[in-house]
């Protein structure tokens, strides 16, 4: 894929009143600035090719998710006026707020919930094997759980959905360490919150992940051929 979006102004119409919904994504994702996106990825491949790959991701994103009929809304890590994609408008735009990434996600998920979402979702920009049938199978799952899980082998998870806010889910959890996923379950367990795990897939954070994704690609393509 062509790194196309770098550094382009957001077309989508910027909406903040509340609005009706039944199902809700919502995508966090960073402002593609240069040298702020995919450090770990920079201190191996450089910073403007680090952005490349990320712009591919966040592109892949909002294509899967763009195929369900659910409210999209894009939640950018700093302001709605610069470094933003070229977006549909079929997306809400607002931004993060919050300390840690478990404070701004909590703060993202009771302002959709008090938009009157029934079910809602949070997905990253960093998992390439994302595609729109796992969102549907995660809202299908929310029928008959109350949470669902899809976990990054990392230890961490590229999908949280629930069909109530929750807010414990997201306090007193070591971010981006490799208990993020273990910790999760054991506050469902602790809480007597049914849940659901979906497929584990990759995250890219570094060149051993991008190695590995790429060379997956070149092994299905072969099976294809």
């Amino acid at each position: 894929m062509a790194a196309q979006l770098v550094l382009v102004q957001a077309v989508a119409a910027i909406r903040f009143s509340p609005f009706p919904m039944n199902n809700a994504v919502i995508v966090f994702l960073k402002n593609l600035t240069l040298g702020k996106v995919k450090t770990r990825l920079a201190a191996t491949i450089g910073d403007q090719k680090a952005l490349e790959i990320y712009s591919q991701l966040v592109e892949h994103t909002f294509k899967q998710v763009s195929r369900t009929e659910h409210e999209k809304l894009l939640y950018f890590s700093d302001n709605l006026h610069s470094d933003l994609p070229v977006i549909g408008q079929d997306f809400l735009l607002r931004q993060q707020h919050g300390g840690d990434l478990g404070e701004r996600m909590s703060n993202a998920f009771k302002e959709v919930f008090e938009s009157s979402a029934e079910k809602v979702l949070i997905i990253g920009t960093d998992c390439p094997g994302l595609d729109a049938s796992i969102i549907e199978q995660a809202f299908d799952a929310l029928d008959m759980q109350q949470v669902v899980i899809g976990p990054a082998n990392d230890g961490g998870y590229y999908l949280l959905g629930m069909s109530r806010f929750h807010s414990f889910l997201f306090e007193d959890v070591p971010w981006s360490t490799s208990s993020v996923l273990e910790l999760t379950l054991q506050k469902c367990a602790m809480h007597g919150l049914s849940y659901t795990l979906l497929e584990e897939l990759s995250d890219i954070d570094d060149e051993s992940d991008l190695n590995s994704w790429n060379e997956w690609i070149k092994i299905n393509q072969s099976r294809e051929s």
